[in-house]
């Protein structure tokens, strides 16, 4: 079941219009969370797209992959919800002949228990897709474009940027984008069919479930316990606080489903969930450090919807 539920708003920012106005008001504070260091290197260009690119030291790429040979298979439009158009292909990112709406197999199997789990819990709700397999050069496009915003919201020039300015807002860019390196060894998450960027619609009401904030949001909201730390913190109104606990119930249910069906949850992302990839495998080890996990999905090229 299709459901345009948002579009990019008229400056092409991701950020949804359905966002409560008063979350969008709720304080913002520091989470702690590992953060990846990085240092910027050098420009690569992939499919005509000139990317910075970082040495990134995120720990994840350390895992070893033994690619399954698994194939991609399109997410079944009868069972899951999905955001339409698809907002970066809205933006023009050069997806060709690829889909965003392809899983590996596996992975695919998963997200249908999850949708089971969740049908026994909320009878009325379904996973709604945002974003799934993602080529490279869509990667390095949305690397840019998120570049683009930073600059734009910080109200700085390219041409007259600082050596340290630079580095600043590339660090934020790539606290939220994997880098879109080729290196078989290090692939961006969705490039390996093995991540899902999702949220949960309600099919009485026809509108999202209430999560807090925006997928792909450049804040502190992105961090899975903002809101349940908000709800928690005595200085937070009530007024906020009913908020704050509702984001964070609802979250709860999607990262419990998710959990049960097999999934790992991104560190500093609500919305991200793996499964066989080298991130799944490196959470997973942190859980039970006595085994050895490798990933099983590495990067797989594009195939047509």
């Amino acid at each position: 079941m299709n459901m345009n539920y948002s579009k990019p708003t008229v400056d092409g920012s991701l950020r949804k219009s359905i966002l409560l106005s008063q979350v969008s008001e709720l304080p913002v504070f520091e989470t702690i969370t590992f953060q990846p260091i990085l240092r910027i290197d050098n420009f690569e260009r992939v499919d005509g797209n000139r990317v910075q690119m970082m040495s990134v030291s995120k720990p994840y790429f350390q895992v070893s992959i033994v690619e399954s040979g698994e194939t991609l298979l399109p997410i079944p439009q009868n069972l899951f919800a999905f955001e339409t158009p698809h907002p970066y292909e809205v933006l023009g990112a050069p997806y060709k002949q690829a889909s965003p709406y392809f899983l590996r197999e596996g992975v695919l199997d998963a997200l249908k228990t999850a949708q089971s789990y969740l049908k026994q819990r909320q009878p009325h709700w379904q996973i709604m897709i945002f974003d799934a397999y993602r080529p490279i050069e869509v990667q390095a496009f949305m690397v840019n474009f998120t570049y683009a915003q930073v600059l734009q919201e910080k109200g700085w020039q390219a041409e007259t940027l600082s050596a340290p300015q630079k580095d600043d807002a590339w660090q934020e860019v790539y606290e939220l984008w994997a880098p879109p390196n080729l290196d078989p060894k290090a692939p961006p998450p969705h490039s390996t069919g093995a991540a899902v960027d999702i949220t949960l619609f309600d099919t009485q009401t026809e509108e999202p479930v209430f999560m807090g904030s925006e997928i792909d949001e450049l804040s502190a909201r992105s961090h899975p316990h903002y809101f349940a730390e908000l709800a928690s913190n005595p200085r937070t109104s009530p007024d906020e606080k009913r908020l704050a606990e509702q984001a964070a119930h609802n979250r709860e249910i999607l990262y419990e489903m998710m959990r049960k069906a097999g999934f790992q949850r991104h560190l500093q992302e609500w919305w991200h969930f793996c499964l066989g990839d080298q991130m799944w495998a490196w959470l997973t080890q942190q859980e039970q450090p006595h085994l050895s996990f490798k990933a099983r999905y590495g990067r797989i090229e594009p195939v047509g919807p």
